[in-house]
C-alpha cells in the first residue's frame, strides 16, 4: 500500500529525504516554516554548497568526530559517491576543490536547492511553506496518524520523518522544534554544545588584541587536557581575533574545547599552537642557525623575518624575553631554544566557543540508541524517522555535515516509503 509520508523541515536532509521517499513510490508532503525551503543550505560551503567529499567512506566517518560510526550502516546503502551520480544524473557538473571538497561548478548553493526544488516537483511532493507544525497526532495504540499545524488544520500521514536540524543558526529556522517532538515520545536528547564555533580566550594578549587579524597558514592547534596530552590536533590555517582564534584549525577544536572542560570538570583548557608542524624542535634549530650564520650582524627582527608573519615573530621574540633589536649573533644556545620552543608549542588559554546560535553545528542531538541505524526509524515509535543534524552526530566542515544529512536523509526517506 502506498505509504502517506510527512517530512517536517526543509533544509539539506529533508529535501533528500522527500525527494527519495516520493521517487520510491510514498505520497510525500514536506512541512516548512520559513517561507522559502533550504535556507541553511544556501549558507553552506561559504554560500557555494560543498555537497561532499570525495574521500574514502572510513576517512569521511572519521572527520565526523561525533558519533560517526553511527553512520556506517546508512552509507552502505548512499554514500559519498552515491550523492555526487545524484547531482550529476540531474544535471549538476561537480568539481573537487582541496581536501576532497566537492562543489557545483557553479559555485553556487542556489544550483543545489533549485535542483532539489525540480526534483520535489518532478517527484509530485507537496511543498507547504509558512507551515510550522505543533505537535505529531498519534492514536490510542501508538501509531502516527499525522501532524497539526500551528493553524489548526490537520494533515494525515502514517509516516513521518523530522528532519527539522538542531539549534545552531536559529535565524535559518532551525530552533530545536525537532527534540520537543523527540521528546513526545520517550527519546532522549543528549547535551546540546555548539561545534564548529570560534574559540573563546580569556588570555591579556587577545583582549589587548595584540594578534587581532593576524592569519597564520598551516599550523597545527592542539587541545590538552588537564595532563597535557593532546585531545586532538589539527593541521590548517587559523586566525587571532579579538576574541580568541577562529578558522578552520580552530573550528575543528572547538566540540573538543567542550568536550575536555566537560571530562576534566574544568573551566579553562589549555591549547597549544605549533607554526612548523612539518619540522621537528631540531630541525627548527638548525635552520635558525643557519639563518645566524648567513646573517650575523642583522638584527633578530631582520634576520629571521621570513621565519613567520613580522606580527608573530615579534610577539614570540617578546614573551621569551629576546630583544628583536639585537642582532643574531648576540643570541646565546638558550634564546635559540627558548623562541624554537614557543615557535612549536606557544600554549594558551580558552574558556569556551561562541555560543549554539552563532555555530554552524549544533552537537548531541536525538541519542543514535535510540534509532536504528539501517533505517533512521525511531526504536520507541514506529513509522517516526529522523535524519540530519537533529541526530546526535557531528562532523567537521568541508563536506563531512553535509554529506551526513544528505546519506541520513535518502535512509529515512527510502525506508519510510517501502518499509512495512
Amino acid at each position: 500500500m502506498k505509504k502517506n509520508v510527512i517530512v517536517i523541515g526543509g533544509g539539506s536532509s529533508g529535501l533528500m529525504a522527500a525527494a527519495t521517499a516520493a521517487e520510491f513510490g510514498a505520497a510525500v508532503t514536506i512541512v516548512e516554516k520559513n517561507k522559502d525551503l533550504g535556507k541553511k543550505l544556501l549558507l553552506t560551503g561559504g554560500g557555494r554548497c560543498n555537497v561532499t567529499n570525495n574521500r574514502p567512506e572510513e576517512e569521511i566517518i572519521a572527520h565526523i568526530p561525533g558519533n560517526g560510526r553511527f553512520l556506517h550502516s546508512a552509507f552502505n546503502q548512499f554514500n559519498q559517491f552515491d550523492i555526487m551520480k545524484y547531482f550529476t544524473s540531474r544535471g549538476v557538473a561537480l568539481k573537487e576543490e582541496d581536501h576532497g571538497r566537492m562543489f557545483p561548478v557553479t559555485d553556487r548553493a542556489r544550483t543545489i536547492l533549485e535542483t532539489f526544488i525540480e526534483e520535489l516537483k518532478r517527484q509530485g511532493v507537496t511543498v507547504r511553506t509558512n507551515a510550522t507544525v505543533a505537535k505529531i497526532i498519534y492514536s490510542q495504540n501508538n501509531a502516527i496518524e499525522g501532524v497539526e499545524l500551528d493553524s489548526g488544520e490537520i494533515l494525515p500521514a502514517d509516516r513521518i520523518v523530522l528532519a527539522t536540524g538542531g539549534k545552531s543558526l536559529p535565524r535559518t529556522g532551525s530552533t530545536g522544534d525537532g527534540y520537543r517532538f523527540a521528546k513526545e515520545v520517550g527519546h532522549t536528547i543528549t547535551e546540546l554544545y555548539p561545534t564548529e564555533a570560534p574559540i573563546t580566550s580569556p588570555e591579556p594578549f587577545i583582549k589587548e588584541r595584540v594578534l587581532k587579524g593576524l592569519s597564520l597558514r598551516n599550523v597545527a592547534l592542539s587541545v590538552l587536557n588537564k595532563k597535557g596530552k593532546k585531545v586532538t590536533n589539527h593541521q590548517m590555517d587559523m586566525i587571532f581575533t579579538h576574541f580568541g582564534v577562529s578558522g578552520p584549525a580552530a573550528l575543528r577544536c572547538s566540540m573538543f574545547i567542550h568536550q575536555t572542560k566537560k571530562r576534566d570538570k574544568v573551566d579553562i583548557v589549555t591549547m597549544s599552537l605549533d607554526v612548523f608542524p612539518e619540522q621537528s624542535l631540531g630541525q627548527l634549530q638548525q635552520d635558525m642557525q643557519k639563518l645566524i650564520k648567513e646573517h650575523a650582524d642583522k638584527s633578530v627582527k631582520n634576520g629571521w623575518k621570513d621565519l613567520m608573519p613580522e606580527r608573530y615573530l615579534l610577539f614570540g621574540l617578546e614573551r621569551v624575553g629576546i630583544d628583536p633589536n639585537q642582532t643574531l649573533k648576540s643570541l646565546n644556545p638558550k634564546d635559540i631554544q627558548a623562541f624554537a620552543e614557543f615557535c612549536k608549542s606557544f600554549t594558551f588559554q580558552a574558556d569556551g566557543t561562541h555560543p549554539l546560535d552563532k555555530a554552524f553545528v549544533t552537537g548531541g542531538g536525538v541519542s543514535t540508541k535510540e534509532v536504528n541505524p539501517k533505517t533512521m526509524e525511531s526504536k520507541l515509535m514506529p513509522g517516526l524517522y529522523f535524519c540530519g543534524e537533529l541526530l546526535d552526530y557531528n562532523g567537521y566542515t568541508g563536506g563531512y555535515n553535509i554529506t551526513g544529512a544528505f546519506v541520513t536523509g535518502h535512509t529515512s526517506g527510502y525506508h519510510a516509503a517501502i518499509d512495512d
